[in-house]
């Protein structure tokens, strides 16, 4: 596997050893399947506004090879209206085919898990695509939700961002708190302590990875930017690791010429995904600060990073980018420790 998922290495092993799997860079492969599922996400342009030109050049490509009757589902993350756009373009190639979108609802990392234990959303604007789509997913899901394309596609925007808000929420509770020289532990020991109605408040922390960001930007472009609540979950999230740095300014004293340690640069813990990390504009942060910066992670490959051990010998501050369960007893120093997640069981910064 080329990232980890819990449980799709002994699968995949299993797949290819039974020879029920088949991987293939040529679009011809697409005329042998009645059943074609796309997972083309909606990047993002210089602008931070949804570019769906990637799946027209991509239909482009591959239209003459789909089958008459093909069903055609769309999985990942996509700008209302895509869907309809794609069924255009297979329409503009003379193609009859059955379109939906059927969003992914995983975790990553708990992905076999969920994929059997969650319902599956199924957008259709006629009803022999949604039945179609229906019937394959249900050979994976426990049950399913029916809904219209844009209606799905909508619902999976507001549940990344939804996401995403309640992590900007925390995040602005703990700066708030910390800004006034208060203890945001005793502060949500004080909030969560039996009393349920608090409980999904979630700690602070670096909220980052590759949808949750994006997935906002789409629902800000989508709502012709009169979405200042997402706006706003933006500006927190991405401005804490600044805040980290101030904080830690105010702290220590300059960091010039001083050598802090980042432990943790995947998106999120125990993962090996570094895509849209939050710990790398940490780092970047330190050096404009002027610091010299050792980054470790025991899961990310990455050339920039150095091994632990050598983080613990040469920092003089450390600071736990994302709170993987391996530094959980590297004996840091809590006199030089900033950890906002609370990760060694207290908030420090």
């Amino acid at each position: 596997m080329p990232f980890q998922e819990r449980g799709a290495d002994a699968l995949l092993t299993d797949m290819l050893r039974e020879g029920r799997l088949e991987l293939s860079s040529k679009p011809e492969i697409l005329s042998r399947t009645n059943t074609l599922i796309f997972v083309i996400g909606t990047p993002i342009d210089e602008f931070l506004n949804p570019r769906l030109t990637v799946f027209r050049e991509a239909l482009a490509k591959l239209a003459s090879y789909v089958r008459d009757g093909a069903l055609v589902v769309l999985r990942s993350t996509v700008f209302p209206g895509t869907t309809e756009l794609v069924a255009e373009v297979l329409r503009e190639h003379s193609k009859r085919v059955d379109v939906a979108f059927c969003p992914e609802r995983i975790v990553e990392g708990q992905a076999l898990e969920e994929l059997r234990s969650l319902p599956e959303i199924i957008g259709a604007d006629t009803p022999e695509a949604g039945d179609r789509a229906e019937a394959l997913f249900r050979r994976l899901a426990p049950g399913a939700v029916r809904v219209s394309i844009r209606e799905a596609e909508v619902a999976k925007l507001l549940t990344n961002t939804w996401r995403y808000m309640k992590f900007a929420v925390a995040n602005q509770f703990f700066m708030l708190a910390h800004s006034a020289g208060i203890d945001y532990d005793n502060v949500l020991r004080a909030i969560r302590e039996d009393y349920p109605r608090a409980k999904d408040l979630p700690g602070p922390g670096f909220a980052a990875g590759p949808c949750l960001l994006k997935d906002t930007m789409q629902l800000a472009a989508f709502s012709a930017d009169r979405f200042p609540l997402g706006h706003s979950a933006m500006q927190i999230n991405e401005g804490l690791p600044s805040y980290v740095v101030a904080a830690m300014e105010r702290r220590f004293g300059t960091l010039r010429g001083r050598t802090v340690g980042v432990l943790g640069m995947a998106f999120k813990a125990e993962s090996d995904d570094p895509r849209a990390s939050l710990s790398y504009k940490l780092r970047r942060l330190l050096l404009w600060a002027g610091a010299q910066v050792l980054c470790t992670d025991p899961y990310v490959r990455d050339d920039r990073l150095v091994p632990l051990d050598r983080v613990l010998a040469e920092s003089e501050i450390f600071v736990i980018g994302v709170p993987h369960r391996a530094y959980r007893d590297a004996l840091l120093p809590a006199e030089r420790l900033v950890d906002i997640w609370g990760s060694a069981g207290r908030i420090s910064l």
